[in-house]
């Protein structure tokens, strides 16, 4: 009933704002569908946390610590950035940068892409991921194209080819995989393409035809995640969209295609027998993590600076993800959940001061503490968060990747660090401008939306200094299942 209703719910409000998402309560809508599907995950991970995990609907849905801690995660940010969106879009209307025709599209999409990444989420058929995957980027090539500009039609267009090419590349990567199983599984028709029933017999599998298709899947879904050297869509799409979309894009998105990619590396390390798949996620994880540390410096657009940053977070996370083991797999989960909140907060703030400025070049937006305490202090401290600042939880994470790499794979610990001080002295320089010094911004016509921003803040910082142990029970189980 819980996972009908979490996938449910953003597909009726998608359908609903279809129809009404150009009248004036079309925002309040969205709110409470996204309110409607939070409270449709939380009764989901109550129901996993006291019967374990949950197969459904003919096997075809599946549930379990992993799964859910990123359904809860998903969920609580696309309510937040429901929020945020109310008035950020309506002051984008009042600029003239879209029309209540453009809004009804904003509208339906969100919810439709909200669908996608849940359905993406809780299959247990790696036929229906792929699909629910080419949903979630044909919903976004929309939300991305949304102002129609040419530069936002170029990014959009970019978006769509490179994730297709890559998306095709997790298709073969599928049909590997059904190929692999088919001897062993192919009695039960398409049941050969479930994840548990995979996950049973992986040790049977043929291993070399297993590592093909884990070359094609990473590859594929690898692009989605944005990792180096597949990243290019990335930073143009999180600069040209609206910025609700930036941060769903780089809160959410990025980890449904990691996790993809996680359940796969289980079934492949579970048959191949070898360390193959971990040492290219640790490859193109450190790659990721580095080279979107250098490109920070020549970044001269807010939202093209933390597209950047999402490229070397997510190549922390793939790198700590093809470690492995408990405490690596550990610091990986508290980083995507950190990294989410940190990155959308920050999405937040930018795109206020990008509004109040009238411009997202960094070197016209000044002195935002003078005309909006609210929004200098977001940026000031979602950017000291995501760099890892203590006592903020993404330093905790950092940590404990950086104390594990030391013992599990030494020679990439200087990667990693040259990595983190980079992004450090990139970002730090260009935030200060920013916040502090004269103004020519205007004020906002409507109130900005920063309720979310310092919850968000104060739950990155309470991470770093306690994690509750029910919640870290929670990531233990997650991390003893990916193995």
């Amino acid at each position: 009933m819980e996972i009908m209703l979490v996938l449910g719910l953003p597909l009726l409000g998608s359908l609903m704002l279809a129809l009404f998402g150009a009248r004036r309560f079309a925002a309040e809508l969205n709110v409470g569908v996204s309110l409607a599907t939070l409270a449709a995950g939380a009764l989901l991970v109550v129901r996993v946390i006291k019967h374990g995990p949950i197969l459904a609907l003919r096997e075809q849905f599946f549930v379990d610590s992993f799964n859910v801690f990123l359904v809860a995660l998903t969920a609580f940010v696309g309510f937040t950035t429901a929020v945020f969106s109310r008035p950020y879009m309506r002051i984008e209307e009042h600029h003239g940068r879209v029309t209540s025709r453009r809004l009804r599209l904003y509208h339906s999409m969100y919810q439709l892409f909200m669908a996608a990444m849940f359905l993406a989420l809780l299959t247990n058929n790696m036929g229906l991921l792929w699909v629910a995957m080419e949903a979630a980027t044909l919903s976004t090539v929309l939300l991305v194209s949304l102002y129609r500009t040419r530069a936002s039609l170029e990014a959009a267009w970019k978006y769509f080819i490179l994730c297709g090419v890559g998306i095709a590349q997790a298709l073969f990567g599928t049909i590997l995989l059904y190929f692999a199983a088919e001897q062993h599984l192919g009695q039960n028709g398409m049941t050969a393409l479930l994840w548990t029933h995979l996950n049973a017999v992986k040790g049977q599998l043929e291993p070399r035809v297993l590592g093909l298709a884990f070359v094609f899947l990473l590859v594929g879904y690898g692009t989605k995640v944005g990792l180096a050297p597949l990243h290019n869509w990335l930073p143009d799409a999180h600069a040209e969209g609206p910025t609700p979309v930036s941060a769903v894009l780089s809160g959410l998105l990025l980890n449904v295609a990691l996790y993809a990619v996680v359940r796969c590396k289980v079934l492949v390390a579970g048959s191949i027998g070898t360390s193959l798949p971990s040492h290219m996620l640790m490859v193109f994880g450190l790659l990721s993590a580095v080279l979107g540390a250098f490109f920070l410096w020549r970044q001269r657009d807010i939202k093209r600076l933390f597209g950047y940053s999402s490229i070397e977070h997510m190549g922390i996370i793939t790198f700590a993800f093809g470690m492995g083991g408990p405490v690596a797999n550990f610091a990986a989960l508290l980083h995507m959940t950190v990294h989410s909140l940190t990155k959308s907060s920050i999405f937040f703030t930018a795109g206020h001061a990008s509004q109040a400025a009238g411009t997202q070049r960094m070197d016209d937006i000044r002195g935002m503490l003078a005309i909006s305490p609210t929004i200098g202090w977001g940026l000031v401290l979602g950017s000291l968060a995501i760099l890892g600042m203590p006592p903020f939880g993404v330093f905790a994470s950092e940590f404990l990747v950086l104390t594990t790499a030391m013992r599990s794979a030494p020679w990439t610990t200087p990667f990693l660090l040259v990595a983190l001080g980079v992004a450090f002295a990139a970002i730090f320089s260009r935030i200060q401008p920013m916040v502090f010094g004269d103004t020519s911004a205007r004020p906002l016509p409507h109130s900005p939306a920063l309720v979310p921003v310092f919850v968000h803040l104060a739950m990155v910082l309470a991470l770093g200094l306690y994690i509750p142990p029910a919640l870290a029970e929670w990531y233990r189980a997650a991390a003893q299942l990916i193995g």
